[in-house]
């Protein structure tokens, strides 16, 4: 099956052997070997972090946070700041943190609610390249949303592909910075935009069963 995948994908044979190295290496997976063929497998640490990214992968729009709080910390060590990160939070300047609402502020931090974002912030948390990509997969989006064929005219390795490819292009993106609540981004912003197209394709594109995706 992972052959049948890459080969729709011009991935050639090399490269997906130095990709499962890297990846065993890594302890994101496990790999037996049958005869000729190979199975891999996530590992107990590779299906965590696959369930930790999930959410922020899949997640529809409408439930992401849009409200969001201020968290002024006791002080600013790169531990505390690490910590932070892992909460959620992003830093703005030394001590001053910005994520959702709901998200558990330290206990001897300030943490203030806020309802408005000026354009000046906003754009400390939108870089100008991470812009400039998720406007180009945007319009890649956009372009896929309206030629898609209906997925009964599309063959199950066809589908598992493209599913393949939107969940890439989009989550190289996605996991590339915090997720903050959709009020700290400006109208220009086309993440927002990209995470309704992803969602709107994959369920044009149901997941194909794993037995009618086979080598050609």
């Amino acid at each position: 099956m992972l052959s049948a995948l890459m080969n729709g994908m011009n991935i050639k044979p090399e490269a997906v052997r130095v990709a499962l190295h890297r990846l065993r290496n890594d302890g994101w997976i496990a790999s037996n070997k049958t005869g000729r063929t190979s199975v891999h497998a996530l590992t107990a640490t590779g299906r965590a972090n696959s369930a930790k990214a999930s959410p922020r992968i899949y997640s529809a729009l409408e439930d992401m946070p849009t409200k969001w709080q201020v968290v002024l910390t006791k002080d600013n060590s790169t531990a505390q700041k690490n910590a932070m990160t892992d909460l959620g939070f992003v830093q703005l300047t030394a001590r001053v943190f910005f994520g959702a609402l709901d998200n558990p502020a330290p206990q001897d931090a300030l943490s203030l609610p806020a309802n408005h974002a000026p354009d000046w912030l906003k754009a400390q948390f939108e870089p100008p390249k991470l812009v400039q990509d998720y406007t180009a997969l945007f319009d890649i989006l956009s372009q896929l949303d309206t030629t898609l064929p209906p997925p009964e005219q599309l063959s199950a390795n066809d589908v598992a592909v493209l599913r393949c490819l939107i969940v890439h292009s989009w989550r190289r993106l996605v996991l590339r910075h915090p997720a903050l609540p959709r009020d700290l981004y400006s109208q220009e912003w086309r993440g927002h935009d990209c995470r309704h197209l992803v969602n709107g394709l994959l369920t044009r594109l149901p997941k194909p069963k794993l037995a009618h995706i086979a080598d050609k």
